[in-house]
């Protein structure tokens, strides 16, 4: 049977001081008589449509628990929770899930890592040169003579190996437990474009494996060099440094 949410419990409650009938109203949420019966005799006690205190089961980790837990995994993101069990201070018995629920209490939940390129010092210096650089560029004065480039690659068909099965003993070759997926990934497909403020490029789809001189012969001269004929354009190609026409 359907739990009702708050909201629907206000709904609920609003239908029958209007008059209506349990039973109508018991329909229309698709429960049963009796959870609109129960929620009308709390709301008589209480005044109030909220669940009532319960219990519960004790909780198994102190507030200092809970500290050390979210302080250990914000200055190391990529801490696993079975490492914060084995490193709580204490005696103490927890599971990897109860310290995986104190982190999402926290607001921390566990997702795929982003991969951004190895930057050094000089790299990360160099970027922040660019961007005081241009800190009072204006879309109207500066950035519409700036065009946009970059290559994105998308895959035919996506396997990353993160999805589970549910199996018994001896069914990991059973054909409803095996994930078919190709040898080599299903192939992609490269394309290259470039944007501003004024419009965008042709589509570019590049065959094969691109070098640096394919892409001067085959991409910048025939695609972007046509896009610099202002004189104050600027070629920006994904995280270079921007070049003038």
């Amino acid at each position: 049977m359907a739990r009702l949410s708050r909201e629907d419990r206000q709904i609920a409650l609003g239908r029958l001081q209007a008059g209506q009938s349990q039973s109508a109203i018991a329909r229309h949420f698709h429960v049963s008589q009796s959870t609109i019966s129960r929620l009308w005799v709390r709301f008589q006690a209480t005044g109030s449509v909220a669940d009532l205190p319960r219990a519960g089961r004790p909780r198994a980790t102190t507030a200092a628990h809970d500290r050390f837990i979210r302080l250990r995994h914000l200055r190391n993101r990529f801490l696993s929770t079975s490492s914060s069990v084995q490193a709580l201070p204490g005696p103490h018995r927890l599971s990897d899930q109860t310290v995986r629920n104190r982190l999402h209490e926290a607001g921390l939940r566990a997702r795929r890592p982003y991969r951004g390129a190895v930057l050094t010092r000089r790299h990360r210096q160099n970027r922040v040169q660019w961007g005081n650089q241009h800190l009072r560029w204006t879309v109207r004065n500066h950035w519409r003579h700036v065009w946009f480039s970059d290559e994105s690659y998308f895959l035919l068909q996506r396997h990353d190996g993160r999805r589970r099965v549910y199996r018994r003993v001896n069914e990991r070759y059973a054909p409803n437990c095996v994930d078919e997926a190709p040898v080599h990934g299903g192939g992609g497909v490269m394309v290259w474009g470039a944007i501003n403020t004024a419009g965008r490029s042709t589509l570019v789809h590049v065959q094969g494996r691109i070098t640096a001189q394919r892409y001067v012969e085959e991409i910048l001269r025939p695609h972007a060099l046509p896009l610099l004929a202002d004189q104050d354009a600027i070629f920006q190609q994904d995280n270079a440094r921007p070049h003038t026409a």
